[in-house]
Formats: C-alpha cells, sequence, structure tokens
C-alpha cells in the first residue's frame, strides 16, 4: 500500500514544481530554428544590415557570482536600425523575433560574445533602445533575465531604471565606439540572481 502511495505522489510532486522564472511569453523562440551547433560566439547582423556595428562580450557566473558556467545557451534578439523587429521567419514566436537574433553557448570560462548592429528605439514610442536575452541552463527550464540597455539612451530615466527587477544583475551597460567605429559594451550575468523559483 506504501509503495503505491509513493507511485501516486511522485509525479503529483514533479508536477507541482514551479517553472523556473516564472512566466516567459515567447521564450519558447530561443528553440525555434536554433543551430544544431553552437559556439560561444556568434555574427547576428550580416555585412549589408544597415545600422551602427556593436560587439557585446561577457561572462557567465554560476550563482555564486564568481565561478564561471559553462555550457549555457544564451539567445538575443532585437530591433533593427529603424525600430522593428524585421522580417522575422518560422513559428509565430521567431518571427514576433526578427531577423536580428542569435545564439551562443558558452565555453568553459564562461564567455559568450555576439556581433550585431545597434538596436534603435521603436518608432513612436519611449522604450530605450534594448536587446531581449533568455537563458537555458542545463537541466532548467529557459527564463528572461533583464534587457540589455546602454547608458546615455534619452529614454532611460529613473522611472524607467526604477522599475528594473536586475534578473541575472543589471543590464544597463556602457557602449564606447572603438577606432573602428564599432560599439563595445561589456556585460556578465549571475545565474539565478532574483530569479523566482530558481534552486
Amino acid at each position: 500500500m506504501k509503495k503505491l502511495m509513493l507511485i501516486i505522489l511522485l509525479p503529483l510532486g514533479l508536477s507541482a514544481q514551479k517553472q523556473v522564472g516564472g512566466p516567459c511569453e515567447c521564450c519558447e523562440a530561443i528553440y525555434q530554428r536554433m543551430p544544431a551547433n553552437l559556439s560561444w560566439e556568434t555574427q547576428i547582423s550580416d555585412k549589408n544590415e544597415e545600422g551602427e556595428p556593436m560587439e557585446i562580450t561577457g561572462i557567465i557566473y554560476q550563482k555564486d557570482g564568481k565561478t564561471p558556467a559553462p555550457h549555457v545557451i544564451l539567445y538575443v534578439y532585437h530591433t533593427d536600425a529603424k525600430g522593428n523587429y524585421s522580417r522575422g521567419t518560422g513559428e509565430d514566436c521567431a518571427k514576433r523575433n526578427g531577423k536580428l537574433r542569435g545564439w551562443m553557448k558558452t565555453d568553459n570560462m564562461g564567455r559568450y560574445k555576439f556581433v550585431s548592429i545597434r538596436p534603435a528605439s521603436y518608432p513612436n514610442a519611449t522604450i530605450p533602445a534594448h536587446i531581449h536575452p533568455v537563458i537555458k541552463e542545463p537541466n532548467k527550464n529557459e527564463y528572461y533575465v533583464d534587457e540589455y540597455r546602454f547608458e546615455g539612451d534619452r529614454f532611460l530615466t529613473k522611472e524607467e531604471t526604477a522599475r528594473d527587477e536586475n534578473r541575472g544583475g543589471s543590464g544597463i551597460i556602457k557602449l564606447t565606439k572603438n577606432d573602428k567605429g564599432v560599439w563595445i559594451g561589456k556585460r556578465d550575468i549571475i545565474l539565478g540572481m532574483n530569479i523566482p523559483n530558481y534552486n
């Protein structure tokens, strides 16, 4: 009888587990058209893409904020130079994310890097320019962390930043233009930081 109760309760316990990060609208796009083989670095925009070139690097750390986290998938997507998610393909969520999207898998040092163009704010809106990131750790469901946003953005007000959740740490980064005209930025991410239901 005890064995039967255990068999019945076990699946109930598993189904009661809460989703790491809570609800995540369209996070399934991380799996839609994802390449079979991922590197720690990726090129998102092609050479013909209109806009200013940008390069973002960083390290993803485990929850202690010190130990690099290898084999973590980072998916990012953003608007084009006109503020639109242009010409997306594939399933509904992938289309909504637009064509400027890419995937990385951190190396043994937790590193990631993506090269693209600097996104613009949405047309006729006061939302800061941003890049959406989604994290997929081994043995955990996918979840979002705070958007990448840029110091000096005229829409990045105190009222705007007061609403930040700091999921994975602050997403506000400083961009500086190098001698080749490329915007350079750095952001480290801490897994589980301010993430609901994270164990």
